[in-house]
């Protein structure tokens, strides 16, 4: 629910500096506080790190939830109908800012709206996604972080190759629904290729795909790569409950996968990204117009192994992966 407080009340919370905020003086002179509409593609229980990060920025850059700022979240759960649903109540609810997450609710923001800012915390190639002109000018509604994966795909192989003795059979498994995800595919291709292994490609678009596709592999692949997005990160506990089933070790894009039960991630730092998306967000709100504010990319990365799962699979990780992991989870 959007909180509604008087102007005098909104210029004392906002310490009188609302004035110069373009934004937020018109949210504040409709009689609603400046709203952001938080599409979470998956659910709260995957996101709710990230979110709390989002938060937490917010309120150190003087934008306190409940008090000077209002956030409308909705739960898509990796269904892209719901995107496009979400988006539209966003329009009809006029947020002042809409932030997302992966690129097809992006791109259905987009959709919805040539007016309204668009922030994505995450997106996959958003110039030659159709998200933004280029990531210097981004032009448009849309602006954020981007995640380019060509130099990603080929580190992740190596790390497999570190504790997966005799790999030389991959399956790669993506949602070829998500247009970044394909692009993902055809890049760890590639980089398969150019170590040397069989590949073997598994393409999903729906979550009823995922058993099925995993349950294929026993006996077929050494390994299982997973390309991370809404739909996959919804589904993280099956994917790894199934894949442990066939005793292949799985790796992904980020720590939530192997907090889930996965073997290892490497990719960047998610907390990490939605706290600049809140500086995205402030700087919105203070005037900034998205077209002009510049796409940036991940600065911190992370390797996540879990030993549990290692032990599980009877696989011994050298000593030295574990001291370059950034995290070890037991």
């Amino acid at each position: 629910m959007t909180v509604t407080i008087g102007r005098r009340e909104l210029l004392a919370a906002l310490g009188g500096a609302a004035a110069a905020w373009p934004l937020a003086a018109r949210a504040q002179q409709a009689g609603k506080l400046p709203t952001i509409g938080f599409l979470g593609s998956t659910t709260l229980s995957a996101m709710s790190e990230w979110v709390a990060a989002f938060v937490q920025r917010l309120r150190e850059l003087g934008w306190i939830e409940g008090r000077n700022i209002a956030i409308e979240y909705r739960w898509a759960e990796g269904r892209s109908e719901r995107f496009t649903e979400a988006a539209t109540e966003f329009v009809r609810l006029k947020v002042d800012v809409i932030v997302t997450y992966g690129t097809p609710p992006t791109l259905a923001a987009k959709r919805a709206t040539s007016a309204i800012p668009i922030v994505f915390a995450a997106a996959g190639d958003p110039v030659d996604n159709g998200l933004v002109a280029t990531l210097a000018r981004p032009g448009g509604n849309v602006t954020g972080l981007a995640i380019l994966t060509a130099d990603l795909a080929g580190k992740r192989l190596e790390l497999l190759r570190e504790v997966v003795p005799g790999l030389s059979r991959l399956a790669i498994m993506g949602n070829v629904g998500n247009p970044f995800t394909v692009q993902e595919l055809g890049e760890v291709q590639a980089a398969a290729r150019t170590l040397g292994l069989e590949v073997d490609t598994l393409e999903i678009r729906r979550a009823q795909d995922i058993a099925p596709a995993i349950e294929a592999l026993k006996g077929r692949a050494d390994a299982l790569y997973v390309c991370g997005d809404p739909l996959i990160l919804t589904n993280r506990v099956r994917i790894h409950t199934f894949a442990l089933v066939v005793r292949l070790p799985t790796i992904y894009n980020s720590r939530e996968y192997v907090e889930a039960g996965g073997l290892m991630s490497y990719g960047p730092n998610y907390l990490d990204l939605y706290r600049r998306a809140a500086d995205y967000v402030d700087k919105l709100l203070r005037g900034a117009k998205p077209g002009d504010v510049p796409v940036e990319q991940p600065t911190k990365f992370n390797l996540v192994i879990n030993l549990a799962t290692a032990k599980a699979l009877r696989l011994a990780i050298p000593e030295s992966f574990l001291v370059r992991a950034d995290e070890v989870i037991e």
